[in-house]
């Protein structure tokens, strides 16, 4: 069942309703907005984020960021909001309606009902959400950086951006991927989130996972990524290299959704299961230091906070896993539950590790990637000189 709701809440238009509001639009006042505020506005239209049908009002924004929790009771972990500046605010009435793009095309992404115009503590959000203002924090810098004026009200979607069509194939709307689940006949289906390529930890995670499932959904983020990372179209070569060569067929599916990330740690944790829910997921690999950066947060934080939410507030199960590496003596991958060797004897493995060694033009350990992966990453990082 989806999140909150009986059933799929998408905003997103076509035929002849899309025709008619993108003639409308033509008369509204536009508004730019920026690229994780677009991607949060395709997953409001393609239902992702059900059961939300705009952008948060405060007292919404208020209630999801100190508990959690909208103000009809939903549970929701991180705020999905839309800012503007003070001088386009001044313009704009609540009441109106508006066309939203952004600045990297012409073309109209949505129309909004202004029903609500409002400011923030952003610092405040920063420290509940993130647990951090520090602004090198990169999810901290982004909402630091938002303009000084939120909106809030209902959205008609009028487009998917580019990601339909650079990653066809992969990008799946939710009702798309639950009708593959139930073509194939799964009935108990874990996620794994991607944001790197997949080493042997990510390909170790999986297969645990499939142990207990039916299948697998390899579900990779597509939206913008911090600097330094490895662009999208390049892991997900890499994800399919490994899928066809190491994986059982008809186990995996390999997906797309097309977010930014927020590097919130926990939160961002939270609200990663709670989409994957409304994808059709059952269950929810949680790993180690899952959507988190630097040293901002624990290990293992982003499975406690699945101890510390109430207990009906997301109907997915999570899978957390312990440390994961490469074990010498063992011969094999294994956990720091089932090995029973010293450090050592492991070794470790991180797309943050594994990333530094290409970069750097170091030789990678023979269990760090598999060898067909390993060369795609090596000619990618030989093209940047």
């Amino acid at each position: 069942m989806p999140h909150g709701s009986d059933e799929l809440v998408s905003l997103l238009l076509s035929g002849e309703e899309k025709n008619s509001e993108i003639e409308r639009s033509k008369s509204m006042k536009r508004v730019q907005i920026t690229n994780r505020e677009a991607g949060d506005l395709i997953m409001l239209g393609i239902g992702g984020f059900t059961p939300l049908k705009g952008f948060m009002g405060y007292d919404d924004w208020n209630g999801v960021v100190s508990e959690m929790k909208m103000t009809d009771g939903t549970f929701w972990p991180i705020p999905i909001t839309l800012s503007v500046s003070e001088e386009d605010a001044a313009s704009i009435n609540e009441g109106d309606e508006i066309a939203l793009y952004t600045d990297e095309s012409d073309e109209i992404r949505a129309t909004m009902k202004v029903e609500e115009k409002y400011s923030i503590d952003k610092r405040l959000e920063c420290r509940e959400v993130y647990k951090t203002d520090d602004e090198n924090h990169p999810g901290v810098k982004l909402v630091l950086e938002q303009k000084e004026v939120n909106l809030g009200g209902s959205v008609r979607v009028l487009s998917e951006g580019e990601f339909p069509e650079k990653f066809a194939g992969i990008y799946h709307r939710p009702d798309e991927s639950r009708k593959i689940f139930s073509d194939n006949g799964w009935k108990r289906i874990a996620c794994l989130q991607l944001r790197n390529p997949m080493h042997r930890s990510h390909e170790y995670l999986a297969k645990i996972a499939l142990e207990v499932s039916d299948g697998i959904y390899i579900h990779q983020l597509v939206g913008n990524l911090k600097e330094g990372d490895i662009p999208a179209d390049v892991r997900n070569r890499c994800i399919q290299v490994l899928v066809d060569n190491y994986f059982k067929e008809g186990t995996v599916l390999v997906g797309g959704y097309p977010l930014d990330m927020r590097y919130a740690g926990p939160r961002e944790a939270l609200l990663h299961a709670l989409f994957r829910q409304n994808y059709g997921c059952t269950h929810m690999i949680i790993g180690r230091d899952h959507a988190g950066v630097g040293s901002y947060y624990g290990a293992f934080d982003a499975q406690d906070i699945f101890l510390q939410i109430p207990e009906n507030a997301l109907k997915i199960i999570t899978l957390p896993i312990d440390w994961t590496f490469y074990c010498y003596k063992c011969n094999s991958m294994s956990s720091t539950k089932t090995c029973p060797h010293s450090a050592e004897d492991r070794l470790m493995l991180s797309g943050t590790k594994l990333r530094e060694l290409l970069a750097n033009g170091e030789e990678v350990p023979e269990h760090f990637s598999r060898p067909e992966v390993l060369k795609i990453l090596q000619e990618y990082y030989s093209t940047l000189g």
